[in-house]
């Protein structure tokens, strides 16, 4: 008896400190903000009321993710095409001069058909391109970024007619490098945003966020759902039960793409401004790394995860170029930290799927 009960403290031990080894990087990144916090001397409800802001317009883009993760696609750099396509949709409703949330919702609606069609391509890519998704996923997005500057640049006034100069370069051909977005701008944070205690929270937004939360959880309870943990697991094995691997895949970068789309178009209703030729860029850089501080990796993430990432990784960006500037007075290496944190965290993600690829 004596024996069993000493073995007790031991085996809680070792919990512990597995507990701690799964859970290293969101610990250690838990860390950085505290002290970050305690040197910046940042005042909370300032502090409070940016995280809440970039909770509600970053959440969609990354649980854009969650899916291609769960079915064997891995890191999906690809949501660069996404938001390619959302903000196609949001210049279209621009020109129309629709305000407001209905030019919102407009513009939502009319990003899926393209959305979808760039995840349908994407996915016969990614078919043909099993074991190597994630790096076909990034130079998907070079092209697709590639074509996006071909048709705003070139096409759009001379094969595509537009007839709002205000938008146009002073040539007459090509978008500007910056489109007001002030008709839609804020329109669905706007709608339910209620002062507590002078934090101001967009409720609509959140709301939306929290819908998409229970409708990933009860997909990944229907058989789709269980069918693509089936193939992220093991394509043979899901291949021999019968499941279309090639069609269940091509349906998770469709809705990987979609939600990207949506995520795109409620980033930049809260931004009021896009940069035409530059908004999407970092998307899937920043999305991916915030999941993967979050404690995800290449083959597993959930929705938690997700969320303790953003809380995470944008805390620390909002107090990192504070920190600098109380640390050495130069607010741009904090900019340099989370840059390198961002890129650092996804090339230590990247090895270790290689890594656990050939064991």
């Amino acid at each position: 008896m004596r024996s069993q009960s000493a073995a007790l403290p031991v085996k809680k031990d070792s919990d512990a400190i597995s507990l701690i080894k799964r859970n290293a990087v969101p610990i250690l990144f838990a860390v950085l903000c505290g002290l970050g916090i305690l040197v910046a001397d940042i005042d909370p409800l300032f502090l409070i009321n940016e995280i809440i802001t970039r909770l509600a317009r970053n959440s969609f883009l990354v649980l854009a993710l969650l899916i291609p993760v769960s079915a064997g696609l891995g890191l999906n750099f690809a949501i660069v095409i996404g938001a390619m396509a959302g903000q196609a949709a949001i210049i279209f409703v621009t020109h129309l001069k629709i305000k407001g949330l209905w030019g919102f919702t407009l513009a939502m609606l009319s990003s899926v058909p393209l959305a979808a069609l760039m995840g349908y391509l994407a996915g016969l890519v990614m078919n043909r391109a099993k074991g190597r998704e994630m790096i076909t996923s990034m130079i998907l997005g070079f092209f697709a970024n590639g074509i996006y500057q071909l048709v705003f640049l070139f096409l759009v006034g001379t094969v595509i007619p537009m007839k709002n100069r205000a938008m146009m370069l002073p040539g007459g051909v090509g978008l500007r490098n910056t489109v007001d977005l002030y008709p839609m701008a804020k329109a669905l944070d706007k709608l339910w945003r209620p002062d507590i205690l002078g934090v101001r929270i967009p409720m609509g937004t959140l709301l939306l966020v929290a819908i998409l939360c229970v409708g990933l959880h009860f997909l990944m309870r229907t058989r789709l759902g269980q069918q693509m943990r089936a193939v992220g697991q093991d394509l043979n094995i899901a291949s021999v039960a019968g499941i279309d691997v090639d069609k269940t895949r091509i349906i998770a970068m469709i809705i990987s793409t979609v939600l990207a789309a949506w995520g795109q178009l409620i980033f930049l209703q809260n931004i009021s401004t896009l940069n035409t030729y530059n908004s999407h860029e970092q998307v899937g850089t920043f999305a991916i790394a915030a999941l993967l501080v979050g404690g995800a990796t290449a083959r597993r993430a959930s929705i938690w995860q997700a969320l303790v990432g953003l809380l995470l990784f944008h805390t620390l960006f909002v107090v990192s170029p504070l920190a600098g500037q109380a640390i050495v007075g130069i607010p741009q290496i904090g900019e340099y930290f989370r840059v390198f944190v961002a890129y650092g965290v996804i090339g230590v993600a990247l090895a270790l799927h290689a890594w656990q690829g050939r064991a």
